[in-house]
């Protein structure tokens, strides 16, 4: 097979991205819901500072949900947070687990950190002339 053939074949199309950026923010989607409501150990992933968990965690889920739901932006963004608060009322009924406002805060900061950093990493270099 000429190579020119062969690279062809090995490039993704747009469709295969978007499915590969979707089961990354469904799967990232699911981990969140599970590690939030477990009970509490010390082998549970951790920057060492709640706070600074709910922020990278939901940085990611703002990433990963402008790169799989590219346009929507909004309602995304908007979505996650009604998540993360429903993420934080079910933490409420946990024996070891307890919601507070501070980790909404802090998840829907790590959101607009998650969406400004995939516009920064997709924003498309200008033209030269």
């Amino acid at each position: 097979m000429p190579d020119h053939v062969a690279r062809k074949k090995e490039k993704m199309t747009r469709r295969q991205v978007g499915l590969l950026f979707r089961l990354a923010f469904w799967s990232s989607a699911i981990a969140i819901l599970v590690l939030s409501l477990v009970p509490v150990s010390t082998s549970l992933p951790s920057t060492g500072w709640d706070k600074t968990n709910h922020l990278l965690a939901y940085a990611v889920l703002g990433f990963l949900g402008h790169c799989a739901y590219p346009g929507r932006t909004v309602v995304v963004l908007a979505a996650l947070l009604t998540y993360g608060g429903f993420i934080e009322v079910l933490q409420s009924f946990t024996p070891d687990r307890f919601a507070e406002w501070g980790d909404l805060l802090a998840d829907g900061i790590g959101l607009l950190l998650g969406e400004l950093l995939a516009r920064l990493a997709w924003r498309r270099p200008p033209e030269r002339v």
